[in-house]
């Protein structure tokens, strides 16, 4: 089954109890009304953790933000107001928790490690933009935490680097194809990253970010064998922020959530065969060797006299040696299905 990540990041605008709310977006499970199945909603939620000493150059920390979106007069202001402190990520972890979620979380710097003081996330995410600070994947690796990365940012080199530095630790790795353009347009997605991905990286887990519009796309990637899906999510697209507006709010993400959990049991084997449940559409719809005329008692059948018409119950046609210079043994009206019964 998928793994599905709701990224809330920080969609929770700075506050716990957005979060929660979000958190219980993420959990609720969806009804497939067509079949009447109760369907997982997403496994975990992710959150985002700064640490602002170590974010931005004091020039871009200080810099006027004079945005709609803006908390705060300069970009260090508002990235201050964005930002739950340990305790207030504690909080949320343990909300995830009883909400049956796992708990996954982003550390954009080695002082966030601080946060592992009360508690340990189910996996450390690296996001796209951090794929490159190897002192940072270092720090993370040597928890032992089972680690994501993202690679929107990254050619091979640079993920074949951030590999080798963690696989020094341990190997419970999962690589996310991703594109770190917010949103990505169609021609830069290259959904065919996630198969080389799984040819060339057969030890790790492979998934994908998504950063599209809608929903089509990562029902895609699950398609193409990504195991991981992690799409962001909020409680209203028109919340201030600067992700709301590319987040799947609730109608998004149980179609999401939805299509993908129909689409893990629709995969299947790779095999072909008859199932069951076709049995009554084959009997019915499924086409049998019938006369073109009417055929008495005693007479021998050839070619000439039949035809293929339904139901599906009777000779097919490549039985039709079974039916083609067999005697009559009673009346057969014309486009009727012969039985065995009716022959000698």
């Amino acid at each position: 089954m998928t793994y599905i990540i709701g990224e809330i990041g920080q969609n929770h605008n700075g506050s716990v109890e957005l979060a929660k709310v979000i958190i219980d977006l993420a959990s609720r499970e969806i009804k497939d009304d067509v079949f009447g199945n109760v369907l997982k909603g997403m496994d975990a939620v992710k959150l985002t953790k700064r640490d602002l000493k170590q974010e931005l150059s004091k020039s871009q920390m200080d810099r006027i933000y004079d945005s709609p979106h803006s908390f705060g007069r300069t970009y260090g202001e508002h990235r201050e107001k964005l930002e739950l402190n340990d305790e207030e990520h504690y909080e949320v972890y343990l909300y995830a928790k009883e909400r049956g979620l796992d708990f996954v979380e982003t550390l954009c710097a080695v002082g966030c490690l601080s946060m592992l003081r009360y508690f340990s996330p189910d996996k450390l995410k690296v996001a796209s933009r951090d794929l490159t600070n190897l002192p940072l994947l270092e720090a993370l690796a040597e928890t032992k935490i089972p680690m994501i990365v993202s690679t929107g940012m990254a050619g091979k080199k640079e993920l074949d680097d951030a590999i080798n530095v963690i696989t020094k630790h341990h190997s419970d790795l999962a690589i996310l194809h991703c594109v770190s353009q917010y949103p990505t347009e169609p021609k830069n997605v290259n959904l065919n990253t996630i198969p080389y991905l799984i040819k060339n990286y057969k030890d790790f887990v492979i998934g994908y970010s998504d950063h599209t519009i809608g929903i089509s796309t990562p029902v895609a990637a699950v398609a193409m064998g990504a195991k991981i899906i992690e799409k962001h999510i909020t409680l209203d697209r028109r919340m201030k922020g600067t992700d709301q507006a590319g987040s799947l709010g609730p109608d998004g993400v149980h179609r999401m959530v939805r299509d993908i959990r129909i689409l893990d049991q629709s995969m299947g084997i790779e095999d072909i065969f008859i199932v069951p449940e076709t049995a009554i559409a084959k009997e019915k719809l499924e086409r049998s060797i019938a006369t073109n005329k009417v055929l008495t008692k005693g007479s021998i059948i050839t070619e000439d006299d039949i035809h293929m018409l339904s139901p599906g119950d009777g000779f097919k046609w490549a039985e039709r040696h079974q039916v083609i210079g067999k005697t009559v043994k009673k009346d057969i009206s014309e486009n009727e299905v012969i039985y065995p019964d009716t022959l000698m």
